[in-house]
């Protein structure tokens, strides 16, 4: 290093004006001066310079002002060397006619364009032999089913498959005839080059008809077009991707061919950035003449909205272009992925939603529909954030390869970083498909009916424990994905692990409470003691279970009210939708009732409660008369029974005691209730006989009240 700041020093001092005592350099030393002169030995002790260590006074004097300075002699510089490549244009020009001339020898440039074109149609003729040969195959690919997702994934690939192999042959006809010929080297780089350009601009506009399918006219390719768009619109766009994707892939070949001319790195660049004008001008154009839909083009608001954003764009596109040629590629890299990237996440999620979705609404999607989706969209996303990381990385000048070779503090700083993004790309894979699951479990044990009761106790329990276990999934995938984040940084995660468990017994015992109702919670779920949609009763606390987190139960009052009971103050459990309930009835008679006759009825209304369609399903026992319970003061009391399903023995209990008011009425069996017979006119003995009448009024009214 400081051999080349001396010789920098050299030449510098050679850019002075001599003294006039100073005495005449040696010829060496002048052939010395004449070759630091050279562009290719001033590049190269430039960079050698940039890459060598800074100094502590250097670097004691680094601050955001000496970075904005250095910056903006780099800017002018560029400029500089720019400016002057538009003089030094003409003499490269003929120095590069010079060395066309020379490779051409004999040949006109009318029969070299005759000999490029000659392989063009070459290729071109054997792409359309090959469309013929597989004319019947296609036919069959684009009539196939398109119903299902998998036949939508065949199709697909069909069709990509027979245009990758068009182009295929293509370039095999024009590339491969083209180098089986002897050219010069010069020569050859350049019609090679742009025989790739136009292979590339064949393959970028397979993949737009691929996403867009802009045949207007044709009623039957709107179901090939994988992003979702009127048909006006998917042409507009076609045409624009493909000019865009055309313009670039010449201007690329066209930057080629003059480096193979021998053309400076300044001229290069100029030609370069006149014609990344060109796709300025592409983009600009695109976004003010972009399809509007309706409503945004009719409302004055959403106008306006539209324009304002089109003119930030607009900005947007100029400012990425002046990026590129001030050369600030950092920057550059970062505006272009964040222009680019969540334009691609839209496309991305729009075409995956529509192409993924089942034919019909009313037919449920299969289980490896929804995960094909999962699949599809998370993988595409994958690709898409570590293509834009390795864009970056480009731009950055980071090499990903030597990274692995090297052990420095940024070096391992960017390494754990692309670590960390895999590991949560996998983690977020991987939770999308276990919650795909889940959720398709639950829906499915959610929605099941005609069950016997086997089968439905067994989905009961399904939608009990299946959120728990997607909670505890959730967080034991998070905190997996973050300790192995933060060890591919550089953390020692041994100290965290260790302090995570200290810090958990001291919670334990600090918060007694709280275990134990967690505690408590796993083993009433390890008990089967209810499940979802059951009704409980536990102390003063009852009703339908609706949900429950890791520590309560949210229990639903018949009334209204949510009881939310954590599992240590629950107790004694009192499940009320198990198996079978029995209900019992008494009701009382007259003591001049026939007892046979009252019992030969019941049983006929218990028969015909079991043969009605409406509760047929939830008898297992039908009503029947017991017999006598006791004799009462003014009645007999007789004992009825029925054994039904959970929960089902209100309404037939209503629907029983209405029949049996109607049943005993038509055959004269009267119900019994308290009575009184005054004898005389004794006010005193009105007033004891009525003493029990009272009394009987007042436990009435206070069993209706507890009931």
């Amino acid at each position: 290093m400081r051999i080349i700041a001396a010789l920098l020093g050299l030449f510098l001092l050679a850019g002075m004006p001599a003294a006039a005592q100073a005495p005449e350099p040696p010829a060496q030393v002048r052939e010395l001066l004449k070759l630091l002169g050279e562009p290719a030995v001033r590049s190269w002790l430039d960079a050698e310079l940039k890459k060598a260590p800074p100094n502590a006074q250097g670097a004691a004097e680094s601050s955001f002002s000496r970075f904005a300075a250095e910056r903006l002699a780099l800017t002018r510089a560029r400029l500089n060397r720019l400016g002057a490549a538009v003089s030094q244009l003409p003499q490269e020009l003929r120095d590069a006619g010079a060395v066309l001339g020379g490779e051409l020898q004999n040949r006109s440039p009318l029969d070299i364009l005759v000999l490029v074109l000659g392989f063009g149609l070459l290729g071109a003729g054997a792409e359309w032999a090959f469309r013929r040969a597989t004319h019947a195959a296609r036919l069959r690919a684009e009539h196939a089913p398109f119903d299902t997702v998998a036949h939508r994934l065949r199709a697909t690939a069909v069709r990509f498959g027979f245009g990758l192999a068009a182009v295929l042959v293509f370039a095999a006809g024009s590339i491969g005839a083209f180098l089986m010929l002897d050219w010069p080297p010069v020569l050859k780089a350049i019609v090679l080059a742009y025989l790739i350009a136009a292979l590339a601009s064949r393959v970028a506009l397979l993949v737009s008809r691929l996403l867009l399918e802009p045949r207007l006219g044709a009623d039957d390719v709107a179901r090939y077009r994988l992003v979702p768009m009127p048909e006006q619109t998917a042409s507009f766009w076609h045409l624009r991707i493909g000019a865009f994707a055309a313009w670039f892939a010449f201007g690329w070949a066209s930057c080629d061919a003059l480096a193979a001319l021998g053309f400076s790195d300044d001229v290069q660049s100029l030609v370069a950035f006149t014609l990344g004008l060109g796709l300025l001008l592409i983009a600009i154009e695109a976004l003010w003449r972009r399809p509007r839909l309706a409503a945004a083009s009719t409302s004055q608001t959403g106008h306006r909205r539209r324009e304002a954003l089109d003119w930030l764009l607009t900005v947007y596109l100029v400012l990425i272009w002046l990026m590129w040629v001030l050369g600030l590629w950092g920057l550059f890299g970062m505006a272009i992925v964040a222009l680019v990237l969540p334009l691609a996440f839209s496309v991305m999620n729009r075409a995956a939603s529509d192409f993924l979705a089942p034919a019909n609404d009313d037919v449920d999607p299969a289980p490896s529909a929804s995960l094909a989706t999962v699949y599809v969209e998370r993988g595409l996303r994958a690709v898409l954030i570590l293509a834009a990381a390795l864009f970056l990385a480009r731009f950055w000048e980071i090499d990903v390869v030597q990274l692995t070779g090297q052990d420095t503090l940024l070096t391992r700083l960017v390494r754990g970083a692309l670590s960390a993004v895999v590991i949560f790309l996998v983690a977020d894979l991987l939770w999308q498909v276990l919650k795909t699951l889940i959720d398709r479990r639950l829906a499915a044990a959610q929605g099941a009916a005609d069950l016997d009761d086997e089968a439905a106790a067994r989905e009961a329990r399904l939608r009990t424990l299946l959120p728990t276990f997607r909670n505890f999934a959730f967080v034991a995938l998070a905190v997996v994905a973050v300790m192995m984040a933060l060890s591919a940084v550089g953390i020692e995660i041994g100290p965290l692990i260790a302090g995570a468990g200290v810090l958990g017994v001291a919670i334990g015992f600090g918060s007694q409470t709280l275990v134990r109702d967690v505690i408590g919670g796993v083993f009433y779920l390890l008990d089967d003691a209810f499940r979802v949609g059951e009704y409980i009763q536990s102390g003063n606390y009852r009703g339908t279970v609706e949900s429950f987190s890791l520590r309560s139960v949210k229990l639903r009052h018949h009334r209204g009210p949510v009881y939310t009971v954590p599992f240590g103050q629950l107790g004694a459990v009192q499940n009320m939708s198990r198996d079978w309930v029995i209900d019992k009835m008494t009701i009382g008679v007259s003591y001049d009732s026939d007892i046979e006759k009252a019992k030969k009825l019941v049983k006929e209304i218990g028969k015909e409660l079991a043969a009605d369609p409406e509760f047929a399903p939830h008898v297992i026992e039908p009503l029947k008369m017991q017999g006598v319970e006791q004799f009462g003061d003014y009645a007999i009391q007789l004992r009825l029974k029925m054994m039904t399903k959970p929960n089902e023995q209100f309404v037939m209990r209503r629907r029983a005691l209405a029949m049996i008011k109607k049943a005993f009425d038509e055959n004269g069996i009267r119900f019994a209730f308290p009575t009184v017979q005054v004898g005389g006119g004794d006010a005193a003995a009105a007033a004891a006989a009525a003493v029990p009448v009272l009394a009987a009024g007042k436990a009435s009214a206070a069993a209706e009240a507890k009931a």
